[in-house]
């Protein structure tokens, strides 16, 4: 075959999502991912929460597609048999100081659409997790947890039942645009048997390597190309199980929601991300090794809002990285989704810089690439 339809670059969960909305609408579709499993990047190295859409600024895409995700998502686990749980959040003030911020917190959160928050006193958080210790918290009741290999292994499954395919060890070298839109895509694959396939959709998700992929199109101006930037997060797991039934937040700082508590299916708990910025020049350089060490340095934030975290509790557990299109101290940007109508390229999105809430939101991503490209619009 050396022609198809469309053609995504990157087996992540929103490659797959992406996938399988073109394959849905009929179009012959393959998944190309350049390693040997869908999912060994960003998306099984994260904190696997669904986001109710509490942070973002009003009218981006970020609240935007987090909250019509959220609900697509939460629907979609149901349907198809996904392991999740709605357990909700608590967004923790830990000082008088911080009732404010939570507050204005609580209206940004609404003005994007999450209507079932509640303000709750020290008082009111104790009743409902005894170990907590804050001055206030925000209560998220529709944020919660998502087995996301399960998700991808659904999305994959809906991808195949459509007529598409996911093609593993296919690393894509580079893409020939098709001028105008008068000819297809010239997309060259590497791997063990390399070849050229045609293609008259293309979607890059190639997550941490987006830039760079985007970078070899030709026929794309290089002013598209954001450079690519990498913050590496460690992750520690806690030795017992945790005596808390919902996630903890501490306050955001800016695109860092700080070392918070998450729960998986089995009730065991992990701390983390911490904000790592990595000086080096590609993903392929990325060190995922967890410094025992760096836990040194959870412990004070953790205790600020459990004091109870025991000596010698955490564990070294995972890392991940999140795809930045952003240096240090500068602003966290939008997702960036560049379609033709950005870049002049027919035929072509380009996705950069989908980390949080890019899990919460992969279903919503999907139908936005699909409405992009003038896919099933009528």
């Amino acid at each position: 075959m050396d022609r198809v339809d469309a053609i995504v670059i990157g087996a992540g969960v929103v490659g797959l999502a992406v996938g399988r909305a073109l394959a849905q609408q009929g179009l012959e579709t393959l998944v190309l991912e350049r390693e040997d499993a869908i999912g060994t990047g960003i998306s099984s190295r994260n904190s696997e929460v669904i986001h109710a859409g509490l942070y973002y600024a009003p009218g981006s895409l970020k609240a935007r597609l987090c909250v019509a995700g959220r609900a697509l998502l939460y629907d979609y686990c149901a349907s198809h048999g996904v392991g999740h749980r709605r357990c909700g959040k608590l967004v923790v003030a830990t000082s008088a100081g911080q009732i404010a911020a939570l507050e204005a917190l609580a209206q940004r959160a609404r003005a994007n659409g999450v209507d079932d928050l509640a303000l709750l006193g020290a008082a009111e958080v104790t009743a409902l997790e005894p170990e907590l210790r804050c001055a206030a918290a925000l209560l998220s009741p529709s944020s919660g947890i998502v087995d996301s290999h399960a998700l991808m292994l659904a999305l994959q499954g809906d991808l195949e039942r459509a007529g598409g395919a996911v093609v593993l060890r296919s690393p894509v070298e580079g893409v020939e645009c098709g001028a105008s839109g008068d000819r297809d895509h010239r997309v060259a694959v590497g791997g063990a048997e390399p070849t050229v396939l045609h293609a008259r959709l293309v979607v890059n998700a190639a997550g941490l390597y987006a830039p760079d992929l985007a970078a070899r199109f030709e026929g794309l101006a290089a002013r598209h190309v954001p450079r690519a930037h990498f913050s590496k997060g460690s992750y520690y797991a806690l030795a017992g199980r945790a005596p808390f039934r919902r996630l903890a937040y501490p306050m955001p700082q800016d695109a860092w929601l700080g070392v918070h508590l998450t729960l998986d299916l089995a009730g065991a708990a992990r701390f983390g991300p911490d904000a790592q910025w990595l000086d080096i020049a590609s993903a392929d350089q990325i060190d995922y090794r967890v410094d025992p060490a760096r836990a040194d340095g959870f412990y004070a934030d953790i205790r600020r809002y459990w004091p109870g975290l025991p000596d010698g509790a955490l564990q070294p557990a995972y890392s991940g990285v999140r795809p930045k299109i952003h240096g240090p101290g500068e602003p966290a940007p939008d997702f960036l989704i560049q379609g033709p109508r950005e870049h002049g390229v027919a035929g072509l999105v380009n996705l950069f810089g989908i980390e949080s809430p890019g899990l919460t939101s992969c279903l919503a991503l999907a139908d936005e690439v699909r409405v992009r490209l003038g896919v099933g619009t009528g």
